[in-house]
């Protein structure tokens, strides 16, 4: 090809092809292996491109296909890129090599084991924002900062510069706005709707947001989808908490540390929470909430996140010298995390829990509401600085009155209405092949067999415990009911039990039932 040609190629605008692929928010480009811009540029699979649409531009990865698949002179989006630059059909796009992203630099002096300061972690979080970054280069961040590699300034300047991308939320007329999370790896551990409904019925305000399962079969916005309408733009969030004094919302939409989602997405591949990323991760978007106090709920236990009091204590101080340098303040406390909280683990079995806990039902599991009241009583405790007791009775009262059903509709209606908790259509019976007593359940597999029964992209799978800890078993009792959208799922997931039957482990144990009779 000439200079001519080339120049031609350069100029060339190519047409929106819609391919209808969803690649997991990663941008993917499409272009034939006979195109003329690819010859001319050298363009080959795995090629950072820019892609002008208009007035927006997108740096996306290209794949190459074969010239059957697109129309001559088109270039394919896959739906995260047709829909951040917001094409149609044919449209004119111009595409250009990647401009150099300079924290990359940055990134890998991280990946040699070096300390970032403030301006070089900014640069990467800005870079991450406006999506220059590939999956790869982000999970190399991720993995850079594992293990313990983000110092307590490090993880100050992540917060910080997490928190100042994107939307913030504002409270003149509040001095003090308040929140609570939970640090997860324990299922069914669903506190965070009663938690909320207490306190705002108490008169605080608590603009919950709340993000996706990462590495769990349930988060909390994916069980409150189960029951409400959780992805709300910015305007109908403020409109929400003005009315009820809280909201129960997915942090995404509302636009709130908008790069922790895209780090989310990444360390939900890779199995990755660590300590400087789940801290800045959790701080981050209560910043941008406006919140000022924050509770956090830390599970301990020898299968839960947090496996030692130790390492509890770790991440509880780094939580404290991160919150003191950004003016937060903070209150860790830490819980049991030896057992499932509830009964339920997936988003629509710990939504019938918390509908449970609320209405007062006499079913209701007594470990979570115990544990929701404990953590009620804690934030009322921080906002009146009344002792601990007393908060707890207040926070009991305001929940066995019915105060904390009417909040949570009230929440509910203002999000957009309170749904029907949906029914999966396959279940089946995991029964012991022992008598004996229950000593200890494996919160990790427990949350994996769930995962495995389709949790949480199908919100009705999942598990609903039959036994609890302490527990006297007779031979072929149920100790849970599995349930799942799919007859594949199912028996995938009950394979996986019938592997690890370990994960309730029973004692003193008896021989085995014959195996026809399992």
């Amino acid at each position: 090809m000439n200079i001519q040609e080339d120049c031609m190629s350069r100029a060339m605008p190519q047409h929106a092809y819609k391919m209808g692929i969803a690649t997991h928010q990663e941008p993917l480009v499409y272009m034939r292996t006979d195109c003329a811009i690819c010859r001319a540029e050298g363009y080959t699979a795995n090629t950072r491109l820019q892609i002008k649409a208009g007035s927006r531009t997108l740096i996306a990865t290209l794949n190459t296909v074969a010239k059957e698949i697109l129309p001559p002179g088109s270039i394919g989006f896959s739906d995260s890129a047709w829909e951040f630059l917001a094409l149609t059909q044919g449209q004119a796009v111009t595409v250009h090599h990647a401009p150099q992203v300079h924290s990359l630099s940055a990134l890998r002096k991280k990946i040699y084991g070096h300390t970032l300061d403030t301006g070089e972690i900014t640069s990467i979080i800005r870079d991450i924002s406006r999506h220059l970054y590939s999956d790869i280069e982000i999970a190399g961040f991720i993995s850079a900062c594992a293990g313990g590699r983000l110092n307590s300034a490090e993880t100050t300047a992540l917060t910080r510069a997490m928190a100042q991308i994107g939307n913030q939320l504002h409270w003149p007329e509040h001095e003090r706005v308040f929140d609570k999370h939970c640090i997860g790896g324990l299922p069914g551990n669903r506190t965070t709707p009663i938690v909320v409904s207490i306190a705002s019925a108490a008169g605080l305000i608590i603009p919950k947001t709340s993000s996706r399962a990462i590495t769990s079969p349930a988060g909390t916005a994916d069980t409150m989808e189960v029951l409400t309408n959780v992805d709300l733009s910015l305007d109908r969030l403020r409109k929400v908490i003005t009315r009820t004094g809280a909201c129960l919302a997915a942090g995404g939409k509302v636009g709130l540390s908008p790069t922790d989602d895209l780090l989310i997405r990444i360390e939900r591949a890779l199995d990755l929470d660590s300590e400087g990323q789940l801290v800045a991760s959790v701080l981050s978007k209560k910043m941008a909430a406006g919140s000022t106090h924050i509770l956090i709920d830390m599970p301990v236990g020898p299968t839960a996140k947090l496996r030692s009091q130790k390492q509890a204590e770790v991440l509880a101080e780094l939580f404290r010298v991160v919150a003191e340098a950004l003016g937060l303040n903070v209150r860790c406390v830490m819980t049991d995390g030896t057992q499932t909280i509830g009964n339920g683990i997936g988003p629509a079995e710990e939504a019938r829990d918390v509908l449970s806990v609320l209405r007062n039902e006499s079913t209701a599991p007594a470990d979570l509401e115990a544990r929701a009241l404990y953590l009620a009583g804690q934030l009322l405790s921080m906002a009146t600085g009344a002792d601990e007791a007393q908060a707890l009775q207040q926070a009991r009262e305001i929940l066995h009155s019915g105060q904390a059903w009417i909040q949570f509709r009230a929440i509910c209606e203002a999000q957009g209405g309170l749904r029907e908790v949906p029914i999966a259509s396959h279940h089946i019976e995991l029964r012991s092949e022992y008598a004996g007593k229950l000593r200890s359940m494996d919160n990790r597999r427990l949350a994996h067999l769930a995962k495995l029964a389709g949790a949480p992209s199908s919100p009705e799978a999942g598990l609903r415990l039959r036994v609890k800890v302490g527990d006297s078993v007779e031979a072929l009792q149920p100790l849970a009911t599995l349930y799942a959208e799919t007859p594949g799922e199912l028996a995938y997931a009950r394979e996986y039990f019938h592997e690890n039957r370990d994960l309730f482990e029973l004692s003193p144990a008896t021989s085995p039932l014959p195996a026809t009779e399992k």
